[in-house]
């Protein structure tokens, strides 16, 4: 039973994982550097403004422009920047101040003692000062500049600026926010990656899942992208195909090795079964042999026709033997599959001609009469060398045991044709005793004899009827014996030609 597949150890999560983690990391790292850096950024960017602004201005007097155009400048530059100017002449003479706030200015320049321990110089040389103001009375924080001018006027630039903290604080917030917002997005965006990007990895799994199922069914899907994973896919492809034939010619070769242990373990059988049926059987005719051999050798009939009569026994024995030792080997080549039919079409009702007079002197002997009326051809598909076997058993045994019932003593053959099923149906039927019950299906086993017929005379090897069942199973066709009212029928079916 496969185990159930865990979404958090899968690749598509830690990638997607990874990414979202990597990108709010980048967040928090903008955040620490932001607490770090951006005060000191900050003043290095107002003080490299009113470095500029003081440059400017000290141009603006070195050139030859009319007091009134370097106001409006100063004027315009103080509006679009939100700057306070303050310029005054060494004697405290004031030259410029801006409109917005000319008290202030000079308020500005008049209570600078007054925030001695509030002052932070960020910046000075030889005629710049530049000093970071927090006065904490007035809740007011900016950003001075103290010059000289080439002149020999003073310089006073006043920028308003915001608690750094603040300003920190702010952009923090900012910044979390916007970080909430691409890390939403980047989730979205890292979802569909990184199911883009493990989908043929997915797909590679399960293929690989049912190979190790012995599963060859389902392949790759190239595409035209020429990466990693598409070589690996078309490998994939590759040892699959490789896979599935080498298996293919494994199972072939199995299968081929299967057979011939089954063979060799049929003709094992076969052997044995041989062995053991012929130490069985010939325990009889061997034992007779050696006893009238002996009696011959020891004279024990001195006579002519004595010795004759011991001769003729153990010729008789001899030939048994040999006739149940022939079918035994052939009883056992048609069970175990050994024996191959030369199948053809031939005339059946000729065949029975032949069987009937060949038989004629045991059917005179006995006085039997025999009812064959079918006269026109019938031809059937079969090996006639071994239809004539099963006609020959039926017929003998017939013969052997017909007996007189109701003033008749016959035989009763019949040809019958099931269009249904293009099968030709061949009876014997002989008048006499019919067969008890729970004899019918054993008479069909080798060497099965019933108790009126265990006589050497007239009784048979027991094989006959087995020999009919193995040609019939070769050929599956339907065989069998029924208890009639006055007699019994054997039956066989063969197939039309």
């Amino acid at each position: 039973m496969a185990k159930p597949k865990n979404n958090f150890k899968s690749i598509r999560f830690r990638l997607f994982f990874t990414m979202c983690l990597v990108i709010a990391i980048i967040v928090l790292c903008l955040v620490a550097i932001n607490n770090i850096v951006l005060e000191s950024f900050y003043l290095y960017s107002k003080t490299r403004t009113v470095r500029d602004l003081y440059a400017k201005i000290n141009n603006y007097y070195n050139s030859n422009n009319s007091n009134s155009s370097i106001e409006e400048e100063l004027k315009r530059i103080a509006f679009n920047n939100n700057f306070d100017i303050f310029i005054e002449t060494d004697e405290n003479l004031i030259v410029f101040s801006t409109d917005r706030d000319l008290y202030s200015a000079i308020d500005m320049i008049t209570e600078m003692n007054r925030f001695q321990d509030s002052r932070t110089v960020i910046y000075a040389d030889d005629k710049v000062e530049i000093r970071k103001v927090n006065d904490s009375g007035n809740n007011l924080n900016y950003i001075l500049l103290l010059g000289n001018l080439d002149n020999g006027y003073n310089l006073y630039i006043s920028i308003p600026a915001l608690p750094i903290e603040e300003s920190v604080q702010i952009s923090n917030q900012a910044l979390i926010i916007i970080g909430i917002i691409i890390l939403l997005v980047s989730a979205v965006i890292s979802s569909y990656i990184s199911k883009k990007f493990t989908a043929p990895i997915v797909q590679l799994n399960d293929i690989t899942d049912k190979m190790a199922k012995l599963d060859f069914s389902k392949k790759y899907r190239l595409t035209d992208t020429d990466d990693e994973i598409n070589e690996l896919g078309k490998n994939i492809n590759t040892m699959s195909d490789k896979l599935e034939s080498t298996i293919k010619q494994l199972r072939e070769n199995n299968s081929e090795l299967e057979k011939d242990i089954e063979e060799k373990s049929k003709i094992d059988e076969m052997r044995k079964q041989f062995i053991s049926d012929v130490s069985h059987e010939l325990k009889t005719p061997i034992a007779l042999i050696q006893g009238y051999a002996e009696g011959l050798i020891e004279n024990v009939n001195t006579d002519e026709e004595s010795r004759k009569f011991y001769a003729e026994v153990i010729l008789d024995e001899s030939n048994k033997m040999d006739t149940l030792v022939k079918q035994l080997l052939e009883l056992m080549k048609l069970e175990y599959g050994k024996r191959e039919f030369n199948n053809g079409n031939f005339d059946v009702v000729e065949l029975i001609h032949e069987v009937i007079r060949k038989c004629k002197v045991m059917i005179e002997e006995r006085k039997i009469q025999i009812k064959f009326e079918t006269k026109e051809p019938v031809i059937v598909l079969a090996d006639d060398f071994y239809i004539e076997q099963v006609v020959m058993n039926y017929f003998t045994n017939a013969i052997k045991h017909a007996d007189e019932v109701n003033g008749i003593k016959q035989i009763e053959i019949k040809i019958e044709k099931n269009e249904a099923t293009n099968k030709i149906r061949v009876s014997v039927f002989n008048t006499g005793e019919k067969i008890q019950e729970e004899h019918l299906e054993k008479i069909w086993g080798r060497f099965y004899k019933e108790d009126t017929s265990r006589n050497r005379e007239e009784g048979g090897s027991g094989i006959g009827l087995a020999l009919v069942k193995a040609i019939m199973n070769n050929y599956q066709n339907d065989y069998g014996v029924i208890n009639k009212e006055d007699g019994v029928e054997f039956y066989f079916e063969l197939d039309a030609g």
